[in-house]
């Protein structure tokens, strides 16, 4: 079937074979489907949908457009092989930057095929950008003889490993169509089984600052990645959580690999950020059979973070991918700096009630630090900085954030627009939710005991209780 009639099928709201996804997936992966092909069908999908076997007949398409790795010649236990990811928000995009290595300082192998940014959230693999030398495309070669190393090592899409995502998402892009949940389950599970775990952890936000804005809409995200997963033969956590504000102090690219060398070092740690680091890679150490239970695995977890030796894993994993020897050490004389760095503050004094999150998104793009096209250049300097949080009062002393920014233009915009995204009232008492709302796990090979299980309304110090028991190698 030629791709305009693939595209027209769709169109009129009629499901696709796996044969018909497949062969439109290798005709974008050649180059024999157009850019514009490209964006008329995830316009289409945007509109009308998948059902659940057309989402994971186009995962598996995506992830078939290229290789699928396997660990277990380099002397690596396939059981400990299990990956992390986050389907994005302003602020969040930074976790896997901690998560990996911390996951790796625990035993854990740890293989991350990140993204750029998209729409109005930064993306991993501009944030590694930033670090002069490190290659974010290397050789599938390198990638796992690094994971192998190091225990884990963080890279973008490459022309080996799901390549066909890497020509859709810069169009979803620019088409606005990213927030779609088969086109967002395709590309995280293409990449993620492309690098063959034995388990995913996924971390889905609602909220402004998410792409999906409910949490009902996270839910429906949550059970079709999980499903797609099992249906892949791999078991899957997905933690929900609340990005309805900026997660930690930056928003930006370098700025975001420097609060990372902060976190990691114990310089700075934003409680809500070590909230989701820990609980994220508390589930990657229980899936790999490190740990027996989440509460065994947190303090593992925690370990680690204290002794440093997550930031050891960073480091190495730096060197190994070509950047600096001594980033960890000495960051901030190698990440591009912000010619205008200067603090925002509000025009009133009060407590920060709310935060539009997605605002403040679109003024890193504003600012040059997102993308307008799929092709554009992005400024890796520039940023959000030091954000106060919701529940913070705000005066004159204590500013709404720091921009960096390119020029005096470039600030006088941002300013107004973090302004404008920042409701300043007199209530006091107010705080941001708890960061994990809901837990959604899911084996393959359902059973009776393998159903979803969601916890819903517990509260997030209930979830260390849940014990898992993955008894079989899928």
């Amino acid at each position: 079937m030629p791709p305009q009639e693939v595209i027209r099928k769709k169109r009129d709201g009629e499901a696709l074979s796996a044969e018909e996804i497949a062969a439109f997936i290798k005709g974008a992966t050649r180059g024999e489907v157009s850019e514009g092909q490209i964006g008329a069908f995830v316009m289409a999908v945007y509109l009308n949908g998948m059902t659940t076997e057309e989402t994971v007949a186009l995962s598996l398409a995506m992830r078939d457009s290229g290789r699928v790795l396997e660990w277990s010649p380099l002397g690596i236990d396939p059981r400990r092989v299990i990956d992390k990811h986050s389907s994005g928000g302003v602020g969040d995009e930074k976790i896997t930057l901690l998560v990996i290595p911390l996951a790796a300082a625990c035993g854990v192998y740890a293989p991350n095929l990140s993204g750029r940014g998209l729409d109005y959230c930064a993306g991993e693999i501009d944030m590694l950008d930033a670090i002069p030398g490190y290659q974010t495309a290397p050789s599938p070669e390198l990638f796992m003889r690094t994971v192998k190393e190091v225990g884990g090592a963080i890279i973008g899409p490459t022309f080996d490993l799901a390549p066909a995502d890497r020509k859709i998402f810069y169009v979803r892009d620019v088409t606005a169509t990213v927030e779609s949940v088969p086109l967002i389950t395709a590309s995280i599970l293409s990449k993620k089984l492309a690098s063959a775990p034995h388990g995913l952890v996924i971390s889905v936000g609602s909220g402004s600052g998410a792409y999906m804005a409910t949490l009902d809409d996270a839910r429906r995200l949550a059970t079709s990645m999980a499903t797609v997963a099992a249906q892949a033969g791999v078991p899957s956590v997905m933690l929900l959580t609340d990005l309805s504000s900026v997660l930690g102090a930056t928003v930006g690219n370098a700025v975001a690999v420097a609060e990372t060398v902060d976190f990691l070092t114990g310089r700075r740690r934003d409680a809500r950020v070590a909230e989701l680091v820990l609980s994220l890679t508390a589930e990657m150490i229980v899936l790999a059979g490190i740990e027996p239970d989440l509460a065994a695995a947190r303090a593992h977890a925690a370990a680690k973070l204290a002794d440093g030796a997550a930031a050891e894993r960073f480091a190495r994993m730096v060197r190994a991918l070509g950047g600096p020897g001594d980033f960890v050490e000495r960051a901030s004389a190698y990440l591009p700096i912000a010619p205008v760095i200067r603090p925002v503050f509000a025009e009133r004094d009060g407590v920060i009630e709310e935060m539009d999150a997605k605002a403040i998104g679109l003024t890193l793009v504003a600012l040059g630090g997102g993308r307008k096209r799929p092709d554009e250049a992005i400024d890796l300097a520039v940023g959000l900085t030091d954000f106060a949080q919701v529940g913070d009062r705000i005066d004159r002393a204590k500013p709404l954030c720091a921009v960096h920014a390119r020029d005096e233009t470039g600030f006088d915009l941002a300013a107004r627009r973090i302004r404008a995204a920042i409701h300043i009232g007199p209530q006091s008492g107010v705080a941001a939710g708890p960061i994990v709302q809901e837990r959604i796990a899911r084996r393959p090979q359902a059973s009776r005991d393998d159903r979803p299980m969601t916890a819903v309304g517990e509260k997030v110090d209930a979830l260390v209780r849940i014990r898992h028991r993955w008894d079989t190698d899928p």
